[in-house]
């Protein structure tokens, strides 16, 4: 098990896609939006609101939330919710990269982790056989591990 996957497009690559997505949706691509896909990009973990304006170098409160919900919007970006009442915001998992997350209920705090390839396709075949037994189709499928983090236990 590994932490932090890597952002699965390269910089150049992420804006187009980005691009592509809120044009979609009638939006722009703009400089607060990049800064802030820029910042869940390079971030080793989901981020709450407050850690996106931290980190934005002067990016004021109200923008951040308008343009996370735009960016949710528009599919690229996704909500996690943690084990306290913060939400937690990540690049949409097909611009990520395939993950799961490790959600501690003491502080709340949300990493990310994958598994081997051969891990991975045993549980998704595992989870599409319970799926298929209750007459569901599953598309996909998304992990959280709740407990104790390192530093709660």
């Amino acid at each position: 098990m590994t932490t932090a996957p890597p952002t699965s497009a390269s910089a150049p690559e992420l804006d187009l896609e980005v691009e592509r997505r809120l044009d979609g949706e009638g939006q722009r691509y703009t400089p607060n939006r990049r800064a802030v896909i820029r910042i869940l990009a390079e971030a080793e973990r989901p981020l709450t609101t407050a850690e996106v304006v931290d980190r934005g170098d002067g990016l004021p409160q109200s923008s951040v939330y308008r343009n996370l919900g735009v960016l949710e919007a528009a599919g690229a970006v996704r909500r996690i919710a943690g084990g306290d009442e913060f939400t937690r915001f990540e690049l949409a998992e097909d611009l990520a990269g395939h993950h799961h997350h490790l959600i501690c209920t003491d502080c709340g705090s949300v990493a990310d982790f994958t598994v081997p390839p051969t891990v991975e396709r045993g549980l998704e075949a595992a989870l599409h056989e319970v799926a298929a037994a209750a007459g569901f189709t599953a598309d996909d499928h998304r992990l959280d591990l709740v407990g104790r983090c390192a530093s709660c236990s």
